[in-house]
This record gives structure tokens, sequence and C-alpha cells, in this order.
């Protein structure tokens, strides 16, 4: 029998292809399992991307289903088929921070024990950064329920073996020059990748690391990487608030011999995360949650250590918004509400209905969770302009979302997406679906409510907040629209369709 050797991202993409297909045809796990001769628990961990799969056992399944799940000649796209205009109902949890875990993994670097990290989230961005630390050395190994992640880091790091491809698809690899120039004299990285969203420049992540001695030269499709060592205390004042920026500032100074103060710090939810992990290590941080941090580093760290990655407020946020523009009574758990407060009293003056539960803890005993439960409600536009600010105003990757319920409310509201070059004009792709947005230039949306939605089939846009906002305004939608070239929602989000489902969205997944 011949294993199919693939990354793990390929597994998750196999077995959320398998589901789609399963539950299109009406069948449970069991059923399946009963066609192939397995039990359900091998099913529900094929469709979980946890095992290898095999040629022969891909093709059984392909014939209990009576569904092409493979196709020689080259990688076809996955598209998503929705059936909307149907209320949703149910409680559904919010999953871990994609943007903790990737600087969490960045971070694993600076440890010379082994980090395990629980509930990390089984996403591209996740894969990618996971590709690129074992290409040079790191040994990761997932458990066997395929949540948690330990990391074991070499006594030298191969830079020259860098997986080139996968650095160059995610712009986290730039949060890998903060703990690498504690470990190198001289390296390079790839230049940064992820979302088209127009010119983001890396310089603020260079003017935060020249105190420690980092400089840094473009050439050829590379940052060339040279570190003079510093020691003694330093203060960093950051010239722009952004949380990458922030954490390789963070673990800079995690590693460097002396204390350093850093003004202009942002202090949100995945900033919070990598100072909660560094504290495990051994390095205080004074100001955890402030704009004002002062790190104390440590040369040499070797710590056996485990951390549970917070709960995600973009989810947290995503999966709201679904209920919102559906119309629907739904709850949402595990809600890390110091991150999501600025939006729900926005929400709120729009009208909406909902309530909190009482507080209690995450599983890294730090993070404040409520369980949300939103209600149909008549919104009204925003009297103000809606628009992001550093935390703890209202974050820049939730602003999206603003756009698709400002579409269900009655008036006109301005929207003003000031951080990025080219996302609001994603956006204006509503206008298939039935809504009124209208560009009046790169970074202001003009829109107008109430939408009466219609079915339509859109193709998904090169970033990954407006691509979700498409596919929930879909659950909004009348009739049946399709998503097409849907990759990049895995890109942020671990089977969001499947998810959605739990809800009662009608959502199909398909390929051509």
């Amino acid at each position: 029998m011949t294993t199919l050797e693939e990354t793990p991202a390929h597994l998750v993409q196999v077995g959320t292809l398998i589901r789609g297909a399963r539950q299109h045809r009406g069948f449970t796990q069991a059923q399946l399992a009963e066609r192939l001769g397995t039990s359900q628990s091998a099913v529900h961990r094929v469709e979980q991307g946890a095992q290898n799969i095999s040629l022969d056992m891909i093709t059984r399944i392909s014939e209990a289903l009576s569904t092409e799940l493979v196709t020689l000649g080259g990688p076809k796209h996955s598209h998503l088929r929705v059936t909307g205009g149907q209320q949703l109902s149910g409680s559904i949890r919010v999953n871990s921070s994609k943007n903790a875990a990737v600087a969490l993994l960045c971070a694993s670097l600076l440890n010379r024990g082994r980090t395990t990290l629980r509930d990390v989230a089984r996403i591209v961005e996740v894969d990618r950064i996971l590709d690129v630390l074992t290409s040079v050395g790191v040994r990761a190994t997932w458990s066997a329920n395929g949540r948690d992640l330990e990391l074991v880091r070499p006594d030298h790091l191969d830079l020259t073996n860098i997986d080139t491809e996968a650095a160059r698809r995610t712009r986290s690899i730039i949060m890998f020059l903060g703990p690498l120039l504690g470990l190198e004299d001289e390296f390079r990285l790839p230049y940064a990748g992820g979302c088209d969203l127009g010119t983001r420049t890396v310089e603020p992540h260079m003017i935060a690391l020249r105190p420690f001695g980092l400089a840094v030269t473009a050439t050829d499709g590379f940052y060339e990487a040279a570190v003079t060592p510093r020691t003694g205390d330093v203060t960093v004042v950051l010239t722009e608030r952004g949380d990458t920026v922030t954490e390789n500032a963070i673990m800079a100074a995690a590693c460097h011999d002396g204390v350093t103060t850093i003004r202009n710090a942002s202090p949100n939810y995945m900033v919070q995360d990598l100072c909660f992990y560094l504290d495990l290590l051994g390095i205080r941080i004074e100001g955890i949650g402030t704009t004002t941090l002062r790190v104390h580093g440590v040369t040499d760290v070797n710590v056996d250590v485990e951390y549970a990655v917070s709960e995600d407020p973009v989810e947290a946020m995503s999966l709201l918004t679904a209920g919102i523009v559906t119309h629907s009574e739904i709850t949402v758990q595990r809600v890390p509400i110091e991150f999501m407060e600025i939006e729900l009293a926005m929400l709120a003056e729009m009208g909406l209905r909902y309530e909190e539960s009482p507080e209690y803890l995450a599983r890294n005993g730090r993070t404040r969770l409520v369980d949300i439960t939103v209600y149909p409600s008549d919104l009204v536009a925003s009297q103000g302009t809606i628009h992001p600010m550093p935390f703890p105003g209202l974050n820049i990757d939730n602003l999206p979302f603003f756009v698709v319920i400002a579409a269900c409310a009655d008036g006109s509201t301005l929207v003003h997406d000031w951080v990025y070059d080219g996302r609001a004009i994603h956006l204006t792709d509503l206008t298939r679906l039935g809504a009124n947005v209208r560009l009046l230039d790169a970074h202001r949306l003009d829109v107008t409510g109430p939408t009466r939605w219609s079915g339509a089939e859109v193709s998904c846009p090169p970033a990954l907040r407006p691509a979700v906002v498409i596919l929930l305004a879909m659950l909004a939608a009348k009739g049946e629209s399709e998503l097409r070239n849907v990759d990049i929602i895995a890109r942020g989000y671990e089977q969001l369709a499947d998810r959605l489902r739990e809800l009662g969205a009608q959502i199909e997944t398909f390929r051509d």
C-alpha cells in the first residue's frame, strides 16, 4: 500500500474535502465507516487531517461517496456552494488565535528547552511557519489528537537550508528577525509575503531592532542581516504601534543582556500571549497590557514549558457576525472579552441585542473569557465613522465585518480602513450580492442598508478577512451562491465552513 507523504496542511485539505463530500451525500461518519469496513474514529481522524491516508483509501472513499476526490494532472482550487437566507441556531466555541500561534512559534527559537503549545490552530499560516522551522532543524511533533505541538530547537540552526518557498508565502517570517539576532552573527531571510493588501513597509521593524545591533540590507529577494552584539539597558521607541513590530522588539529584548524599555508598544492580544509565554521562560516583563514594556532579558534560556494559546477575538467577531447578518440567535463561547469590548459597544449603539455570561479564565490562566448570545435585531447605521485603532480601539482585522453588518443596518455608514492600501476595494464585491457599497477612495467605503441580499457567484478576493466577509454575506443571501477559489480562508481559519455547518448553515465544499 502506498502512503501519501504530505504535509499536515495537505492532510487537512484532503480531510476537509472528504468531510464536505460525505455531508453532501448525507452520510454520517459511522455510515461512511461501515461502507469502508473501518471505525468511525478512523474516519474522524482522516477528516481532521490527523493521520496519513493511502491512495487506496482515497479511491475507496471516492467510490463510497460517488465523488471524485482527487484528480491527477495538477492542483484544483476548492470552492464553496452556499444556500443562504436561513437562520442559524446553536452554540459554537472560539478557536485559538492564529496571530498568537505564529508569534509563539517564532518565539520558541529563544528556548533551548522543550516548548509544548496547547490547542494550536491547524491552519495554513501555522503550517508555513512550521515548514520554515523544521527546515532549519527544529523538531516539531504533533500530539495524537492533533491539537498540541511540541517544539525542540537544535543547538545550531541550519539557516542555509531554510524553506524559501514557505517563508515567502507568509508575512510572519519577518518575526524571525527578533529571536535570530540573539542567536546568529549573520543570517538571511526571504522577503515577507502574505495577503495582497497593498504596500506594507517593513521599515518600522528595522527601526525597532537597530538598537540591538541589527543591520539589514535588502538584496536579491532576501534580507541580509548582520548583528553587532550589544549589552546594557536599551530604550526602543516604536514609530508604529504595530503588533508584529512590537513582538519583534520583545523577542529581541528577551535575549538581550540588559533591560529594554519599549515605548509605544502594542498591547494587543497576540502581544500579551507572547509575553505570557516568555514569562514562563523566566523572562520578566513589566507593563503587559500597556504601551510601555520593560523586558528583563535572559541570554540563555533552557526551560521545558507548556503554554495554552488563547482564543482568537477575530474569529469571535466572525462567528458573531454570522449570527448578526442572518438575523439569528446563536451563542459564541469562549470570547476573549478584553479584546472585543469596543466592537460590542459599537454594535450595541447600532441596536444589536446580546447577552454576556459571567467571566471565566482561559486555559492560560490569564485571558478573560465570556460566552455571548446574540439575538435577531433591527440595526441602524452608526452615527460616526467606523475606523480601526490600535488596541484598545476597534481591531484592524475586525473592521471588514462592520461593512457587512452596516449593509444590514438602516441608513448610511462611513467605514474608513486607513491601515491598508488595497483592502477596502475587495469589500465592494458585496455589491454582487445586492449590497450598496460605494468605494469613495482607496481607504473609505460608503455603506447603505438595509440590503436585500441575493445569491451570486463571486471569486474569492486575495485577502483573508474580505473573503470571510463575503462568505458570511452569502449566508444571508436568499438562494444559492458560489464562492470560488477559497483556499485563502484556510490561512487564518480552521475548517470554517464545517463549523458554520454546525450552526445550520448549508455550505458544500466542491471542486470543478
